[in-house]
């Protein structure tokens, strides 16, 4: 039986989203219904898609009973309130990053999640993707030896867009980009807090973070180093360095093709399809659609690959960043 899956925004990220999942057979995925805050966007990305049904309100949406699991590709601050709604109705959730905007909000939800025995996963789509896969072995496998350094940079010049920089959308880099920068430190180290945060950015006139820098620094001689930058492009690679030797994600490593392991490169080539896409490789959502409906299956609440604790160290950590560098939302009040 197809996983039945409902798609609450109809923004750009919520079309790639869709085109891949058209990719994948319809005995195994087949969105049903579509929601917006205006109806006649709902109608329009419906019929761009073949949608059944489109909604002009989340509520009709989560009322909606032919639906399993809820795509939420809502902008940052929507994040906890359409997420709740969904899981009140009793709805599997796959929730955009960041899962929440601090982790008061994420505790709220995952709590939530558990208490209705729901699945809830922070659609963290790297983690998805073969290379990810590759590499998560090769560490447990001590091929690296002592890991003892990640390095991860992400940058490009997209300070002008209205989700980077106004604070009433959850702008930021550290809330847009930081996220793919510290899910990386943290698949690496762990789900655990650096004994040592040092943090520093520059803000825009709003007052959110135009760029940022950190260091992790963890008491067991691990460390880890962030760029993040809205304002120009940076070699958006990470690197992890052992005493046996290192290992490289390289551009884009939030959806990478390969992986190199002690200087031997590992191609994993994406999906071929003619899809249309906003994102660069975003045909590879399809293997975090696949990671859903797989621990669906199992009758998971949650991913291995993305684990609710996961979430709630990366949203922490966030919070931490942003209150070095100076950035305060209306939702940490």
């Amino acid at each position: 039986m197809a996983t039945r899956w409902g798609i609450a925004s109809a923004g750009m990220i919520s079309h790639d989203f869709v085109a891949a999942l058209r990719t994948l057979p319809s005995n195994e995925h087949k969105v049903v219904a579509v929601a917006a805050r205006q109806l006649d966007r709902a109608k329009e990305f419906a019929d761009d898609h073949n949608i059944p049904a489109a909604y002009g309100s989340y509520q009709d949406l989560a009322n909606d009973p032919n639906i399993d699991v809820v795509y939420i590709g809502a902008i940052h601050p929507q994040h906890l309130s359409i997420s709740k709604l969904m899981l009140e109705a009793g709805k599997h959730v796959l929730c955009e990053k960041p899962l929440t905007m601090n982790l008061k909000e994420t505790k709220e939800l995952v709590t939530l999640a558990k208490q209705k025995k729901l699945f809830l996963m922070e659609a963290v789509w790297s983690r998805c993707f073969p290379a990810y896969d590759v590499l998560r072995k090769e560490l447990e496998a001590g091929t690296l030896g002592d890991v003892r350094q990640v390095i991860v940079n992400l940058g490009a010049p997209i300070q002008d867009m209205d989700r980077i920089k106004q604070k009433d959308l959850g702008g930021g880099a550290i809330m847009d980009m930081g996220v793919y920068c510290l899910q990386f430190a943290v698949m690496v180290f762990g789900a655990r807090l650096p004994d040592h945060i040092v943090a520093l950015g520059h803000l825009n006139s709003q007052g959110v973070d135009s760029d940022a820098a950190a260091i992790l620094n963890y008491n067991d001689g691990k460390t880890a180093t962030l760029s993040i930058n809205t304002n120009v492009s940076l070699p958006n690679e990470a690197i992890v360095l052992g005493t046996k030797g290192s290992a490289k994600v390289p551009y884009p490593f939030w959806s990478p093709s390969e992986v190199v392991i002690l200087d031997k490169t590992i191609q994993l080539p994406l999906p071929k399809t003619s899809h249309k896409f906003n994102y660069l490789n975003s045909i590879g959502l399809v293997y975090e659609a696949n990671e859903v409906r797989d621990c669906l299956k199992k009758g998971l609440l949650e991913s291995p690959k993305m684990t609710h604790k996961e979430s709630m160290v990366i949203s922490e950590l966030e919070d931490i960043l942003r209150k070095q560098v100076g950035v305060k939302y209306l939702q940490d009040i």
